[in-house]
């Protein structure tokens, strides 16, 4: 048993150093005068297990494990410039934060301030 929990333990303590601000806020991207700080979603799960046989005529055995799995989704773009702070959706879900970054930047150097209907 005590080798199970030092298997949650170990996951527990990897899931902590993983999840903090920067997991779900990007590092701010400065182009033009304008600061672009992307939002993600994050989720996981994991579990762990163990084992023991209880057949003596079949011999003694005991096993254990661990598993799991994680994902991370671009989910919106914050963007500060003179014009003030705003929030814009990435609405696909194939989209990724570049390419929100690039269509950010291509309509701030058109001079339209509103990306929410590309």
């Amino acid at each position: 048993m005590e080798d199970i929990e030092n298997l949650f333990e170990k996951n527990v303590g990897e899931i902590e150093r993983l999840l903090n601000t920067k997991t779900v806020i990007g590092e701010p991207i400065k182009v033009d005068g304008n600061t672009l700080i992307p939002l993600v979603n994050v989720g996981f799960g994991f579990g762990v297990g163990q084992g023991q046989g209880t057949e003596p005529q079949k011999g003694s055995g005991h096993g254990g494990g661990t598993g799991g799995g994680g994902g991370v989704k671009p989910v919106a773009l914050v963007v500060i410039n003179d014009d003030g702070v705003r929030v814009d959706p990435i609405k696909s879900g194939t989209a990724s934060v570049l390419e929100k970054v690039a269509e950010t930047i291509g309509t701030v150097a058109a001079g339209k301030g509103d990306t929410t209907t590309h």
